[in-house]
Order: C-alpha cells, then structure tokens, then sequence
C-alpha cells in the first residue's frame, strides 16, 4: 500500500479556490452569528433573535439560532477539514471567504432582521442609530476586506504565483 501524496495534489494543482472560500464563508456567518448570540443575546441581554412575542418564545427563537450557528460550524470545520486532508485547500481564498461570510451575515442580520423585517433590535429604549451604524459599518468593513482578499487571491491565482 502506497502512502506517497498522488501527483495531482502534491505540486498544489488540485486547490480548490471557490469550495475553500464557500467552506470559510459558511464558518465566518456560523462565528459572526455565534458573537451574536453569545455577546448580545446571553452575556448583555440586549434582546432575543426573535423579540415580537413572549420571553419564553424569544429564548426558544435565541435556542434554535444556537442549533444552527453550531450546526453550520460543525459542518464548517468537517469540510475545511476534508479540504485540508485531500491537499485542495487554497488558504487566501479561505481566509477571504471567513471575512465575507462575517461580514454577510452581519450585514444581513443589521438591515434585514433589524429593519426590514424588525424582528430585534441590537438595543431596547435607547436611540438605536449608533448602534445600528456601528453594526452596519463593522459588517461592511468585513465584507469588503474579504472581496478585497478575494480579489487579490485570485489575482495571485491567475499570475502564476504558487497558491494558497
């Protein structure tokens, strides 16, 4: 039984770009909506994922958020780790994909939870536009970094240099 490397994946050829930065991306939201829920859903008590009804179904809104942050980032690290295994993990594009997906679903959380469809805010019986700004900005921030690292990952990519 051979325990050699196959070719294919030895020299890097084999990097998967778009699957690392989609893996990364899947366990940036599943982290960013962890911070969420453990900072400002448990440890300072500013309001529950779903805060329109009763406390009792604005702690179970706040448990399934947790089954499914943690849910994402088991299944996260199970793929980054197939990834690493079989020698096809290309690094800038997973880095580039954890901060996009931060900065989505933080995005996502602030404008679509927030104010579309105003199922919490970050703060009760306070004015909430710094805090909503805040947010906002921090996730844009994170996005724009990870297009910023994506962008120029594949542009490594497509001028020759070894990848990763």
């Amino acid at each position: 039984m051979s325990t050699s490397t196959p070719p294919d994946t030895a020299s890097g050829s084999r990097r998967r770009p778009g699957r690392s930065m989609a893996v990364c991306a899947l366990v940036g939201a599943a982290v960013m909506a962890a911070v969420d829920e453990i900072v400002f859903h448990q440890i300072l008590g500013w309001h529950h994922f779903y805060d329109r009804a009763t406390t009792s179904v604005g702690l179970l809104s706040d448990g399934l958020l947790h089954t499914a942050e943690l849910l994402a980032l088991c299944a996260g690290f199970f793929l980054y780790a197939d990834l690493r295994r079989s020698g096809s993990l290309a690094a800038h594009h997973a880095w580039a994909g954890l901060l996009v997906g931060m900065g989505a679903f933080q995005l996502f959380d602030g404008l679509v939870d927030h104010k579309l469809l105003r199922v919490h805010q970050i703060r009760y019986g306070v004015d909430v536009t710094p805090y909503d700004w805040a947010w906002n900005l921090a996730g844009l921030l994170l996005l724009l970094t990870g297009v910023a690292l994506a962008v120029r990952a594949q542009r490594r990519r497509t001028d020759g240099e070894p990848p990763g």
